[in-house]
């Protein structure tokens, strides 16, 4: 902190829909409070809240939901675990919103570019139960009758999605079909 205050830098911290994984009734927009129950959602807060204390234009926080791409560890697993005859496991009470790495890319480069500052949640504009979006990129992968191990942390749905009241110019912004499409094109099993 002390090195970003007294230099002309900035600090981009990713982070994590788990900074509000206590709260589940509905998403969380970028300047809800933080509360979260995990380790890993605590640790990502005390990151957070020191960089609170910079000046704005010194630092970013770009919270990422789920992140899908063509060679990311979600859709290599799901391949592996399908190539495996494994069960790919699924929430299907857990809503969420996921991110593309090429639009998560493209979005970072634009906020640089444009010297944005602040906390800004970078994910699809639309939210989908886990299951279905792990359905949909198999039938995309052309995975025929996939096995599933669906795990529920609860009968309710609960919601671990990221929304975003800072818009970012319309072509930065995407629905799940983006994050789809970006995740299986040009992968066939």
């Amino acid at each position: 902190m002390h090195y970003i205050n007294k230099n002309e830098t900035k600090f981009i911290q990713f982070s994590t829909a788990n900074v509000f994984d206590a709260f589940t009734n509905y998403p969380n927009y970028e300047y809800d409070k933080t509360f979260s129950t995990s380790i890993y959602g605590k640790f990502q807060i005390q990151i957070e809240n020191a960089l609170f204390h910079l000046p704005t234009y010194k630092y970013i926080i770009a919270r990422v939901p789920m992140l899908y791409g063509l060679n990311s560890p979600r859709i290599q697993e799901i391949l592996k675990n399908y190539k495996n005859k494994e069960a790919i496991e699924v929430f299907p009470k857990v809503i969420i919103n996921a991110a593309s790495v090429n639009m998560l890319s493209l979005q970072i480069h634009f906020m640089i570019n444009q010297h944005y500052g602040g906390v800004y949640h970078l994910g699809s504009k639309n939210l989908v139960h886990h299951e279905d979006l792990i359905l949909e990129i198999c039938e995309k992968l052309d995975l025929d009758n996939p096995l599933l191990r669906r795990v529920y942390n609860s009968n309710q749905d609960r919601y671990l999605a990221l929304l975003t009241k800072n818009k970012l110019p319309e072509h930065l912004r995407y629905d799940l079909d983006k994050v789809i499409t970006d995740s299986t094109n040009s992968i066939k099993f």
